[in-house]
């Protein structure tokens, strides 16, 4: 059978079969097309769900499960000390800088006041009520032997600080510990006697 052509602007000799297996193949992109973006959106509807609103969360503090009402914004900071009692950490910087709100998750010295509480469930949170009780922490010893306070408003932050530090080394030098405290602000001055309690832990090897 003699094959009719279809005359175009272009191209006089395009044939009725070329034009058929064009219009297939514009038809066979169309539909992986919208296949595609159906699936695109199934795949974002199946996504993480988007916290709203209050929550309740269990976080695992000082050894215990405490149960907590938060939101997606709030601070381990403010879950601490408004929930749980636990005021020692101290609200002195927003962004950490100041070091007053240092403890530990999972043995690693952080800012309360930077940290969101949903993002601790399951870790290991210390504060430093944690080293009181009738018989206190040597780091915590040392403060008060060494008289390393004035206002005493930075010095939950030192001492959680300085616990973490010599968890880490034992054997620090003071240079060492000097480097290692950084991260934290004293404005009432009392760093050299910060130092001389840090040295007096690592000399008596607790």
């Amino acid at each position: 059978m003699t094959e009719s052509t279809i005359k175009g602007p272009g191209d006089p000799g395009f044939s009725r079969r070329d034009f058929l297996r064009g219009s297939g193949a514009v038809a066979a992109a169309t539909a992986l097309q919208t296949h595609a973006a159906a699936a695109n959106q199934e795949g974002q509807a199946a996504g993480p769900a988007i916290v709203r609103g209050e929550t309740t969360i269990t976080l695992q503090v000082n050894g215990e499960s405490k149960k907590v009402t938060v939101e997606p914004r709030t601070t381990l900071l403010e879950v601490l000390r408004t929930q749980l009692d636990l005021t020692g950490a101290k609200p002195i910087s927003h962004d950490g800088s100041s070091g007053g709100s240092t403890v530990m998750i999972d043995g690693k010295p952080m800012s309360a006041s930077t940290l969101l509480a949903v993002a601790l469930v399951g870790k290991k949170i210390q504060t430093v009520e944690s080293l009181g009780g009738p018989k206190p922490d040597a780091v915590v010893k040392a403060f008060v032997e060494h008289d390393a306070l004035q206002c005493g408003f930075c010095t939950p932050g030192f001492v959680m600080a300085v616990r973490a530090f010599l968890d880490k080394h034992p054997q620090a030098t003071e240079a060492e510990i000097r480097g290692g405290l950084n991260g934290n602000i004293c404005r009432c001055g009392t760093y050299a006697n910060i130092i001389q309690a840090a040295i007096a832990v690592v000399k008596g090897g607790k």
